[in-house]
């Protein structure tokens, strides 16, 4: 899909399609709507009154062959009421029209915009309308797959002064979604073709393209490092662990790093404690922290985020077999905390448990991680959030305001002494499963074990990572939560 720019009157448009966001409000009102509804011979004030049509959010109205419009099709779209409208509203809206546009098989599409934020506004359309008709085909052979995608998405403005503030909405908007697609791709791609060692060469792939550092951390090197832990989750698999440390430096020379650390199991099939069979083929998708972290790299160095950032991607598959770790077995991290394994599904934390404790070489002002880690977490939010935990307030209010500007909902859990006191072993420093009481909390005070001496929060996104059931821009599948949140978070960088 191409994106573009433009200045233009609404009625010389000439796309297949052009839309107009309407406010919600008892008649019709406004220079352009007022002109539509005296050519088509009173037919808005005719929706309006009866209702079928007030701009409510969620609504939309296609007229065909309006006279003296250029465009094939005006499309009505309801935002709401006036004092309603945030950024998150024009994705929503742009995701309804991608599917809208999708099923009358257009191929191009103009949103017209005459208002205040015309920079965040051309940005969140562009969010929307490509994240919304987003479609994952990699494995189609059928040759009439993606023959309906959308050729072209225009934002015009009346006005050539505002053109420069749309252009850099719709850059910034394209990029971003450009990252969470390619998230959802990762997340979508069968494990027999993302395991560790593709990932990572696939990390490296990206980085030599958008220039920031990676390395790649081998068996014998991982070894080297002492990171029993995520040695111990990857020996049932014949596809050995890496471990992936990417760099990017766009802050001031001396400035601490901000350290992000995804959870990277490209395929988790509970090691010797068996998942059940059913939707097991979705644990393809347990390396999303890691695709986030790698994506939100991509997009700083893109955006030219002014931050310096590490992003940790710690890789393993975790498998049975007569090699894999077992049930009441001892490891020992590379914090050198001995670690009961009380279960080898709870592989997550002991991954990020090492990557934890390597993000001290960096002595980083701060740490983030993301991951897909406990069952539990669908209780607390269900499908509509992410729960989060944090240790320094400014850090835990910075997260919440990129929450609240992209539209990725997360919510403060605390973080007692009783939580950590739960993964307390009676024969091991720590054991790695307190069973179901209070399951996504006490994982992350097992965490919290190998964090150091700097602000920290975990956000905990299983089950938010899947969409069952399909939303405006977020269709059923992956939905790449995350990468918006951690992009808007480090290009608008707050010390902590």
């Amino acid at each position: 899909m191409e994106f573009s720019c433009s200045v233009s009157s609404f009625f010389d448009l000439g796309t297949e399609a052009v839309v107009l966001f309407c406010e919600k409000g008892e008649q019709s009102t406004g220079e352009i709507m007022g002109k539509i509804d005296l050519l088509t011979d009173g037919t808005i004030s005719e929706m309006y009154q009866s209702g079928e049509f007030v701009g409510s959010l969620g609504s939309e109205i296609m007229l065909r062959r309006v006279p003296e419009m250029a465009a094939g099709r005006v499309i009505l779209a309801g935002v709401g009421k006036k004092d309603k409208i945030t950024m998150d509203v024009y994705r929503r809206v742009a995701g309804r029209i991608g599917k809208l546009a999708r099923r009358h098989k257009l191929k191009t599409v103009s949103f017209y915009y005459d208002g205040p934020e015309t920079n965040p506004v051309s940005s969140a359309i562009v969010e929307g309308f490509a994240l919304g008709s987003y479609r994952f085909l990699d494995y189609k052979t059928d040759e009439d797959a993606g023959k309906d995608e959308i050729e072209l998405l225009s934002v015009v403005v009346p006005q050539k002064g505002k053109l420069r503030q749309a252009e850099a909405g719709l850059a910034r908007g394209g990029i971003i979604s450009d990252a969470v697609t390619h998230c959802r791709d990762l997340v979508g791609t069968p494990g027999n073709d993302l395991y560790p060692e593709s990932f990572a060469k696939h990390a490296q792939t990206l980085a030599k393209t958008f220039n920031f550092d990676c390395k790649v951390l081998n068996p014998s090197e991982i070894k080297k490092e002492n990171m029993g832990a995520l040695i111990a989750v990857g020996k049932g698999s014949e596809k050995t662990p890496r471990f992936v440390i990417l760099k990017y430096n766009g802050g001031k020379p001396n400035a601490k790093p901000v350290v992000l650390i995804g959870k990277g199991i490209t395929f988790d099939a509970g090691g010797i404690s068996l998942k059940p069979g059913l939707n097991m083929g979705e644990m393809k998708g347990d390396m999303t922290g890691a695709a986030v972290v790698l994506m939100t790299l991509v997009t700083a160095a893109r955006l030219q985020a002014k931050v310096n950032l590490v992003a940790l991607m710690p890789l393993a598959e975790n498998m049975p077999a007569g090699n894999a770790t077992r049930p009441g077995d001892i490891v020992t991290s590379r914090a050198g905390h001995t670690i009961e394994v009380i279960n080898t599904d709870a592989e997550g934390r002991l991954i990020l448990a090492d990557a934890l404790d390597y993000a001290n070489t960096f002595d980083p002002q701060a740490v983030i991680d993301i991951a897909t880690l406990t069952g539990a977490a669908v209780y607390i939010l269900g499908y509509e959030g992410a729960p989060f935990i944090g240790t320094n307030q400014k850090l835990n209010d910075n997260l919440r305001t990129a929450a609240d500007r992209t539209g990725e909902r997360i919510w403060e859990l605390p973080l007692w002494d009783e939580f950590c006191d739960l993964m307390k072993s009676p024969i091991a420093d720590l054991k790695n499963s307190a069973g179901k009481t209070a399951g996504t909390l006490a994982a992350a005070g097992f965490l919290k074990k190998f964090t150091g001496d700097w602000p920290w929060a975990h956000i905990d996104i299983a089950y938010c990572d899947v969409e069952p059931k399909g939303r405006p821009y977020i269709p059923v599948g992956p939905t790449g939560i995350g990468v918006r949140l951690l992009v808007d978070l480090v290009t608008n960088w707050k010390k902590v």
